[in-house]
Parts: structure tokens; C-alpha cells; sequence
């Protein structure tokens, strides 16, 4: 006769409990109107604690910025390019007052207006890169993990060449090569998006590739090939549905690191002109100048709009990875009716 080892008091309840509270939270969700289940909704209605706390901290940051890019023409007292207004200049380094409550940097720009219309130009290149890198580096990832043969080693080596380069240097030689030095604001724009893309499409690359390698040994696609589904409905239906998981972490990262490298080409000069558009990477490099004679303004409000910026979206991102995976992910506690001890 076998016995079993006995089980604490209390063990099994514990477990049950927390597997009918997983499964009654999976329920919800699925049965839950469209609109909540939308990524970031979703994510928001199961953060709890610390989560929850980075989460809305990265939303209303990164709300704030697209709200801000969106209303620049009404939020900022003066065009990004205007020195004077109704005939009065501005002057030039002038300390934070009523009129100009940043202050005015060397050329006699308003701050205030620069930091709020820069706003658009950084949300435009970070959207205009982070899209089209995905997009192409998804449908290389896709084809590559799927088709394998020459096709694959090509692609992988072009890959592995482009990532080999430092990003940052590719993405000056790509601005230089596509907007020759000089740039209005839609070239610039577009510059600078493009270069990012060519930084960015191999991590989307490498990423789908592994999954799609490890995914298309898996019985659901062996049976989806056996019954006779096309390869395209295997690549876009049975692989790309499971192969994108780890995606919204580096769309976000990559949003982050746009503005970053935004901000370095402008603060190395490969930017945007002045004149075209206001971006806070050629305001921070027109303000070296000033911190050795102790003009703060100049350089500090650009500063700070890049590191809110990048927190927002860093913030989200890392959030939204966390509740994803169930091991990093922290539940709700339970309550637990009180037991009685019988005297």
C-alpha cells in the first residue's frame, strides 16, 4: 500500500483559487466589450500596484505629447521661426518673463514656442520611422523564417552587415546621403525617418526570423500544410498572429530611440534647419554656449522635453511587457475569510 506525502493545510485551496482567479480574469477579458480589449485599455484594466502606477505615468506623459503636437498652433504664443512680433524683437537671451515665460535664446527664438512646435517634428519622425521599419522589417522577418534556403542566408547577412554599423553613424551617413546636408522641414522629416528605418529594420528582422523559425516546426502549421492551406494563409493567418507577441516592447523602445536619434542628428548638425522647423537636438546644441555664461533657459527646456518624452514611451513599453508575460506580471490579491481557531 502507497501513501502520498501529505499536503499542507491550505495548499491546494491557495492554487485552486488562484487558477479560478486567473481563469475568471481571461473570461472577462474575452467576453469584454472591443474597445476594451484595445492593447493598451486592456493592459490598463489589469495593471495593479507599481504596474498600474508606471503605466498611467507613461500614458499621460506620452498623451501629453502627441496632445501638444497636435494643438502646436494654439498653444504656442509665436511661430517657431519669429524673432519679433508686431514690429518688437524679442531680444536676444533674455531670462524667462511674462512675455516670454522660457526666455529667448541666442538668435532671439522663443523658447516656450520652440519646445511646443519641436513637439511636432519629433512625433512625426517617430512615428513616420517606427511604421515603416516594422512594417518592412515584419514582412522580411516573415518571408525569411518561412522560406529559408539562399533566401534566408542573403537576408541575414545583409542584416547581421547593417547591424554590425553603430547606429548613430549610420543614421548621419543615411541623412547626409538622402538630404545632402541641408533640409527643409518634409525633407528633413523625412531624412531623418528614413535613416532611423534603416537602423531599425534589422531588430524587427531578427526577432519575427527566430519566431517564425521556431514556429513553423509546431503541429498546428505541419496540420495546416497537411490539409492543404496556402502558404500565404500559413504566413499571415497561423505565423504572424504568433510571432508578433514581443513586438509592442520594441515598437516602443524603438519610439524612444527614434527621438533619441533625432535629437543627435540635430545637436550634431544633420538635423533640420532652423528656419524649416524647430527640433530640440539643434536648440540644445545652439545652447552649449550659453551654460559657460550661465544661461540656463536655453538649454534645460529642450533638455527636458526630450527626457519626458522618452520616459513616456520607455514607460508604456516596459508596462505594457511586464503585464504580457504572466512571470512579471503582479496579480490582485485575494481576500481571505478570516479563520476562526476553535479554543
Amino acid at each position: 500500500m502507497t501513501l502520498s506525502n501529505p499536503v499542507p493545510p491550505g495548499a491546494d485551496d491557495s492554487a485552486d483559487a488562484d487558477l479560478a482567479a486567473e481563469s475568471a480574469a481571461v473570461a472577462a477579458t474575452a467576453s469584454a466589450p472591443w474597445y476594451l480589449r484595445l492593447p493598451v485599455i486592456s493592459h490598463l484594466r489589469r495593471s495593479v500596484g507599481l504596474q498600474r502606477g508606471m503605466l498611467i505615468t507613461g500614458l499621460v506623459l506620452v498623451i501629453g505629447l502627441l496632445l501638444t503636437a497636435l494643438c502646436a498652433p494654439l498653444l504656442a504664443p509665436y511661430g517657431f521661426a519669429d524673432t519679433a512680433a508686431e514690429g518688437t524683437g524679442f531680444g536676444t537671451q533674455q531670462p524667462p518673463s511674462a512675455a516670454h515665460p522660457l526666455g529667448t535664446t541666442v538668435t532671439g527664438f522663443d523658447v516656450l514656442s520652440r519646445v511646443i512646435w519641436g513637439t511636432r517634428t519629433a512625433v512625426a519622425v517617430m512615428v513616420c520611422a517606427v511604421v515603416a521599419s516594422l512594417f518592412l522589417g515584419v514582412a522580411l522577418g516573415l518571408l525569411s523564417g518561412y522560406v529559408g534556403g539562399w533566401l534566408d542566408r542573403v537576408l541575414v547577412m545583409l542584416a547581421d552587415a547593417i547591424y554590425a554599423f553603430p547606429s548613430l553613424l549610420l543614421a548621419i551617413v543615411m541623412s547626409i546621403v538622402i538630404s545632402g546636408g541641408q533640409s527643409n522641414a518634409i525633407g528633413g522629416i523625412l531624412a531623418a525617418a528614413l535613416s532611423i528605418t534603416v537602423v531599425f529594420i534589422p531588430q524587427y528582422f531578427r526577432v519575427i526570423r527566430a519566431e517564425v523559425v521556431r514556429l513553423k516546426a509546431e503541429p498546428f502549421v505541419e496540420a495546416a500544410k497537411v490539409v492543404g492551406t496556402g502558404h500565404r494563409r500559413i504566413m499571415g493567418t497561423h505565423l504572424l498572429r504568433n510571432a508578433t507577441r514581443t513586438l509592442p516592447l520594441i515598437f516602443t523602445l524603438n519610439a524612444s530611440e527614434s527621438i533619441l536619434t533625432l535629437a543627435a542628428l540635430g545637436f550634431l548638425g544633420f538635423g533640420i534647419e532652423p528656419t524649416s522647423a524647430s527640433e530640440w537636438g539643434y536648440d540644445l546644441n545652439r545652447a552649449m554656449s550659453d551654460a559657460t555664461s550661465g544661461i540656463w533657459w536655453t538649454g534645460l527646456f529642450p533638455g527636458l522635453a526630450i527626457v519626458l518624452a522618452v520616459l513616456g514611451v520607455t514607460l508604456v513599453g516596459e508596462s505594457v511587457n511586464d503585464l504580457n508575460d504572466p512571470r512579471l506580471r503582479t496579480r490582485r490579491k485575494r481576500r481571505r475569510p478570516d479563520q476562526k481557531v476553535a479554543a
